[in-house]
């Protein structure tokens, strides 16, 4: 049996950027279910730091976050919303909110959002108004995660791959942790396991919290030969829509910002959702897409009341959660990983995070009692 100060499960991006800031205070190892780290919900995601985010915790965390990236980890990249017929309202909301973060945002017309997105139409069913962000930042996952693992490693801790937990048991004041090729004892567990933190919970006896892991889909495409997009905005509507963002020169991302309940797993695109995706861009836009260069699904998991949740279970001595972390887990991840550090190891509140608002108990569990403690299944099941 292994002796660890800290077992973290799931080697996402909340789990790695935890895990590499607690190996500053003892021992920890991270438990990943698969053979790679970020293969789920962090190596799918879009990965693009903005503030036109629905909750103001959210958008608070990155704020914190965003001093924080550093090459190759995160390049700036502006960011342009677009409105389009009928979402007046939304364009005035995200500006209102915008502001408060990002004062330096400009406001655009329809013919000014054009010249920096070329193919947008110009009649009824194009952008009529944009906000174009200069600040916004292109999140590089892999490098990101890859960061965190170096930073793990050279604080002497150590990565279990295809390595899940089977069994989790409170024994006298550890948690034994059981895996197919090894078997842990740590004084705290690390709940980091995404679209799977609920059934972590149940595997060690603890109530879940309700995650609700949602689906969302991913295309590229390739755009007419001899046109760089390389330049292009991060672009996405400011009510329902659509987001697009480059992938190189020729070739574009796009997603229709679709969320379809899911239980956890290897998320597969489903058709109509792809067609959905397409079908948005077309109709906003001059490009055609005749075919697809790839399609993925992956999940974004949110708690009940889609904030995500940091902290110590009450009834559950050494038992954290890191979860719910939704669609912004890579651009929020610093400040939760300072969050982590800060209330695993009983240290100062983080300066970032009071400086942008923050307060500890805005990610507590208590936020879901009593309702939380009656449950014993995730609602998502």
């Amino acid at each position: 049996m292994q002796r660890v100060d800290f077992l973290v499960i799931g080697a996402g991006i909340a789990g790695l950027s935890a895990a590499a800031r607690l190996a500053r205070h003892g021992t920890v190892t991270v438990c990943e279910a698969e053979g790679a780290p970020g293969v789920h919900a962090s190596g799918r995601s879009a990965a693009f730091a903005h503030y036109d985010m629905d909750a103001k915790l959210v958008r608070a965390l990155t704020a914190a976050s965003m001093p924080l990236f550093d090459e190759p980890g995160a390049r700036v990249h502006p960011a342009l919303f677009i409105a389009l017929v009928g979402q007046e309202a939304d364009l005035e909301r995200v500006e209102a909110v915008y502001r408060e973060w990002q004062p330096a945002v400009e406001r655009l017309s329809g013919e000014e959002a054009r010249a920096l997105v070329p193919v947008l139409r110009t009649d009824a069913k194009g952008a009529i108004g944009g906000l174009l962000d200069s600040e916004g930042r292109k999140l590089d996952a892999h490098a990101l995660l890859e960061t965190h693992r170096r930073s793990l490693r050279d604080a002497g801790g150590t990565i279990a791959l295809a390595a899940p937990v089977t069994a989790l048991r409170r024994d006298a004041t550890r948690w034994i942790v059981e895996t197919p090729g090894a078997t842990y004892s740590a004084a705290l567990v690390v709940n980091a396991a995404g679209a799977w933190a609920d059934q972590i919970a149940l595997l060690a006896g603890v109530a879940p919290l309700g995650i609700r892991p949602l689906r969302r889909t991913v295309i590229t495409f390739d755009v007419p030969q001899g046109m760089d997009v390389s330049a292009w905005p991060f672009t996405k509507t400011v009510g329902p829509g659509f987001y697009i963002e480059p992938e190189g020169t020729g070739r574009l991302l796009a997603c229709p910002m679709d969320e379809h309940l899911s239980d956890p797993c290897d998320a597969q695109p489903e058709e109509e959702d792809v067609a959905l995706a397409a079908w948005r861009v077309e109709q906003a836009t001059t490009l055609a897409i005749p075919r697809l260069a790839s399609r993925w699904a992956g999940l974004r998991t949110f708690t009940p009341d889609r904030l995500p949740v940091c902290g110590f279970d009450a009834h559950a001595p050494g038992f954290f959660w890191l979860a719910g972390q939704g669609g912004f887990g890579l651009q929020t991840s610093p400040a939760m990983a300072l969050a982590a550090e800060a209330l695993a190891t009983d240290s100062a509140w983080p300066e970032e995070l009071r400086a942008v608002g923050i307060a500890a108990e805005m990610l507590g569990l208590h936020r879901f009692l009593p309702a939380r403690d009656s449950a014993r299944t995730p609602d998502c099941l």
